[in-house]
């Protein structure tokens, strides 16, 4: 697996050959993954198939096979990206979809970003129809810091209502049987991974509305 190598910007990344971004412009609840592709692999597939299934707006980076360059989400300035900037502007409230690995920890499902009632919502749905295995972490407090995802720049913090941060660990990610990430190079997606998509859509299916952050 290739090094990451750190971006400074929007533009930057943008710029990489063969990073494309995708936006579908929908209903004002966002979904997006902004490491999509080779980086957090499976994210981007993850946010299209809930923001389709859910008739969300959807906006995603995707890099290619072999790309890992690392943009914090902190410095998704949309001034740096038209597309990136109509969907906030259409976004009322947004599920961000990430991918994270600890070797510590390959079997939580970590649920930040500044709308907590959306969290713990969003959390009762996963917990209902995940594995065992597989932990559902809605209080920020037991959340690593650098994953908590409620800095006020973070796309997902930007509109109105806030939103909520799901990161997905290695686990739900990866499909055991073929020894290779869901959805990449052919492979088919992991069982988990369908489920923890299920468990979205129906979150986001009987959400009330835009409750305050």
């Amino acid at each position: 697996m290739n090094a990451v190598e750190r971006i400074e910007d929007l533009a930057g990344l943008l710029a990489v050959p063969g990073v494309v971004e995708e936006l579908e412009l929908r209903s004002t609840l966002g979904v997006c993954a902004l490491h999509g592709g080779g980086l957090e692999r499976a994210t981007e597939a993850v946010a299209r198939e809930v923001a389709e299934r859910t008739g969300a707006s959807y906006y995603a980076v995707v890099q290619p096979e072999g790309s890992r360059h690392h943009l914090s989400s902190t410095r998704f300035d949309p001034k740096g990206s038209s597309r990136l900037a109509a969907f906030l502007g259409r976004s009322e409230t947004v599920v961000s979809i990430h991918g994270y690995g600890r070797e510590d920890d390959f079997w939580a499902v970590l649920l930040g970003g500044t709308n907590r009632v959306l969290a713990s919502h969003v959390a009762g749905h996963l917990r209902g129809v995940l594995p065992e295995e597989y932990r559902v972490v809605d209080d920020v407090a037991a959340i690593p810091r650098p994953l908590r995802g409620l800095h006020p720049d973070n796309p997902v913090n930007r509109p109105p209502n806030g939103g909520v941060q799901v990161e997905i660990p290695p686990g739900l990610r990866w499909n055991r049987d073929h020894g290779f990430w869901s959805d990449a190079d052919d492979t088919p997606r992991a069982e988990q991974l369908d489920l923890l998509i299920d468990g979205l859509v129906a979150a986001i299916g009987d959400w009330p509305g835009p409750t305050a952050n």
